[in-house]
């Protein structure tokens, strides 16, 4: 058997190994050709990328110039559409927002769609949202209605270092180069970049190479004047513009072999159009910073490309149409094709070209710490308590941004800033305070006005003083002086009790004159002159960031004194004291010309004997308006009832009616009485766009009011309420809302207004 089986396997060996030779083979032959067609594409791939490392390299250099540089998007699309690779950028002020953008990988498309979705006159200010404001930043900002605010240190008036901090505009910034805050070597950017700033105290241009890319970008477009300085390192710096508005000798440091540069200067006004000191101010600035820019630009090579985009006298403020400088930054880019497309690349090169640009990966995805460094009094359990992110929460701009407006929110700080800082134990978040240099003593400032055309006129001036953070807990003292027709002057020491600021007491003295009207059978007899001094303690409770509740005692004493009427009259002194309890809310958008919120204020007042009241007796008083608003329309409904418990007598407790929005068609203050309702629908309409800098909002609007005062409480009923309604006009100013309005009365009777302030106060 085995020697048939021998054979057998010798036999049918053969052709298998012949069999296998032929297909390993073939195998062979298919490998070979494999490996030439790999080497052929390697070579073709390496002469492409050979081709790529060998070309010029090209370096940006875009100048400053406010609104105008977004034209430097419109010479980037044109580079773009040509495929024309940018190996470095050279960027001052507006010119450095968009090259540092650019060079953090955002496209030409993705900047022309940032620069038009921006609200720029919001990024450009320092108001956070009103709903990040503390309470008492709240009632600042009802209450003193013009947006200034200076310091006072002994008798010396303090003035801000810029009209514009940068808190909205820093965040804004934080958010573009969120991914890019852990790479402090600009070189190490996806297309490296430098940003030129002025040294104010040395004078000189410094030049931004690593760091804080927003910090950076900000420092480089600081105007002076417009915008604070920011402090990096030892250096207070300013907008690059003063120094080198184009910076091409930096750019030629950078090795570069070929520059385009994007010159976006305001032009020289002509003969005809220097006729002011305004125009003759800006021409002396012009030629100042032009004569550095013309500098530069005669160290161009022959080689090098100067585009010069058509803006005419387009205004470096003009924020409101900044798209309308796109088009001319592609048109001035076109008229350049011709040396440009020597720079171009072919589709496969500018592939490579693309691909082989540094990735940035986001940072990590949630956050191992968060901290707060400032430079005040409060102490760190005050600041923490703000907060609402903690570690381990998710890293999102939106929720690091709203957190640090909190902080700004307090009013104490000139800037809140955050920066992701990578650790041993990993990547967390860290707040910068930084106290408002002008402080620690704040001035700020209202106007109101009421006048009817006929002789009535109110007309008062108020100043507010708040020495803020006295101490650890967050204390304050504040101070306001009116003068006018209804003098006052108030003092409040406010003193947190708890670390979260929850808890508080606040002794306070009151001194202030009123005018009110007495009547007798339904007739004006005489207008009463109320002067009142008073002095209490208060116990509140915070209610987050929207509401206040407070109870306290409170003696006082005053007099009312025949002004206009009988001088045989009695005059009338008297002393009130007694308890309180008062609750107000306020979620209110904005405290002008409001969108959306409710704002209220109830009180409940006790006179009593016990406390040195001349008779026992109780006020309630309630106030409340609420807002809605759909498109450029809102509407309020508002709402108000005061009446006065157990008598009727005490005149000096009197709720006035009358005037604007509260029966506009009968004067200030015509009626008054011991019970008062009123109801209002207020509708009004914004005209117009708001988005430039400059732009004051108008709204056109109408009401519909009832109400009255009695007697006693038994004559309130629906039947004998006043219908009065009213047109106007409204701005929304520095000063604070002005109105033009005309008010009418059921029985005929009307009012013409000019009124400045806060009607409804």
């Amino acid at each position: 058997m085995d020697s048939h089986s021998t054979p057998g396997r010798c036999e049918w060996g053969k052709p298998m190994n012949i069999a296998r030779r032929r297909f390993l083979g073939a195998l062979f032959f298919l490998y070979l050709l494999s490996v030439q067609t790999v080497l052929a594409q390697d070579a073709s791939m390496a002469d492409d990328a050979t081709a790529a490392s060998s070309r010029p390299r090209v370096g940006l250099v875009l100048g400053g110039g406010g609104a105008r540089g977004a034209a430097h998007i419109g010479v980037l699309k044109e580079l773009e559409r040509l495929q024309i690779p940018i190996d470095a950028i050279v960027g001052t002020s507006m010119g450095a927002i968009v090259g540092g953008l650019y060079a953090t990988g955002m496209s030409a498309d993705d900047l022309e769609e940032l620069v038009g979705s921006l609200d720029w006159a919001a990024a450009l200010s320092d108001k956070p949202d009103r709903e990040d404001l503390s309470f008492r930043r709240k009632q600042d900002d009802s209450q003193i209605p013009i947006d200034l605010e200076l310091g006072l240190r002994g008798t010396e008036i303090v003035l801000p270092k810029g009209a514009i901090q940068g808190q909205k505009l820093d965040l804004l910034l934080r958010e573009l180069t969120l991914d890019v805050s852990q790479i402090k070597n600009f070189d190490n950017l996806p297309i490296p970049f430098r940003a030129i700033a002025s040294d104010i105290e040395r004078g000189e241009i410094w030049v931004m190479e690593r760091g804080d890319l927003a910090q950076s970008i900000r420092a480089s477009m600081s105007v002076p004047g417009a915008f604070a300085p920011v402090r990096i390192d030892d250096r207070l710096l300013v907008d690059g513009g003063l120094v080198g508005n184009l910076g091409i000798d930096v750019m030629q440091a950078m090795g570069v072999d070929v520059i385009i540069a994007v010159d976006v200067e305001f032009p020289l006004y002509g003969p005809d159009e220097l006729d002011s000191a305004l125009t003759i101010s800006e021409q002396m600035l012009t030629i100042l910073i032009r004569k550095d820019t013309l500098r530069q630009i005669e160290h161009l090579g022959d080689r090098d490309i100067l585009i010069r985009p058509e803006l005419g006298t387009f205004a470096s403020t003009n924020f409101g149409d900044i798209l309308d400088t796109i088009e001319p930054g592609e048109a001035a880019a076109r008229d350049q094709t011709a040396k440009l497309e020597a720079l171009a690349l072919d589709k496969a090169t500018w592939d490579i070209y693309r691909a082989q640009r540094p990735r940035v990966a986001p940072p990590a995805s949630r956050l191992a710490f968060v901290r707060v460094i400032h430079d005040g009094k409060l102490a760190p359990e005050v600041l923490t308590s703000k907060l609402s992110v903690e570690a381990g929460d998710p890293i999102e701009h939106a929720v690091l941004a709203h957190n640090a407006d909190r902080l700004y929110g307090l009013g104490v700080y000139e800037k809140v800033s955050y920066e992701l800082v990578d650790e041993g134990s990993g990547l967390g978040v860290e707040y910068r305070a930084r106290s408002k240099s002008w402080g620690p003593n704040f001035l700020q400032f209202g106007v109101s006005l009421e006048d009817d055309f006929e002789g009535s006129t109110a007309f008062n001036l108020e100043a507010r003083m708040t020495r803020a953070g006295i101490n650890r807990l967050g204390a304050e003292w504040r101070n306001d002086l009116r003068l006018g027709t209804d003098p006052k002057l108030f003092s409040e020491f406010y003193q947190p009790l708890n670390f979260d600021s929850r808890l508080f007491i606040a002794p306070h003295i009151n001194l202030q004159q009123s005018n009110l009207n007495a009547f007798a059978a339904d007739s004006t007899i005489a207008r009463l002159r109320i002067s009142e001094a008073e002095a209490g303690l208060d116990i509140g409770r915070e209610l987050g960031r929207v509401g206040e509740f407070r109870v306290g005692v409170f003696r006082g004493v005053g007099e009312a004194r025949v002004k206009v009427g009988d001088p045989a009259l009695p005059n009338n002194d008297f002393n009130t004291g007694g308890a309180f309890a008062r609750l107000r809310f306020d979620s209110v958008d904005k405290s002008r010309f409001p969108r959306r919120g409710l704002r209220s204020d109830i009180k409940w007042t006790l006179s009593r004997p016990g406390f040195g009241a001349d008779i026992n007796f109780d006020t309630i008083e309630g106030e409340a308006t609420q807002t809605w608003s759909r498109g450029k329309n809102s509407l309020q409904l508002g709402l108000s009832y005061a009446t006065t418990l157990e008598a009727d007598s005490a005149v000096q407790d009197f709720f006035p009616m009358g005037g604007f929005l509260r029966l506009s068609g009968l004067e200030r203050g015509e009626i008054a009485g011991p019970h008062a309702a009123l109801a209002r629908l207020v509708y009004y309409r914004r005209l117009g766009d708001t988005s430039g800098i400059m732009d004051t909002p108008i709204y056109l609007g109408a009401s519909a009011e009832a109400g009255n005062v009695w007697r006693t409480r038994s004559e309130m009923d629906f039947e004998s309420m006043i219908l009065n309604g009213s047109l106007f006009v409204g701005f929304d100013t520095f000063l604070g809302p002005v109105y033009l309005a005309a008010g009418f009365a059921e029985r005929g009777q009307s009012n013409f207004y000019l009124f400045i302030g806060t009607p409804t106060r």
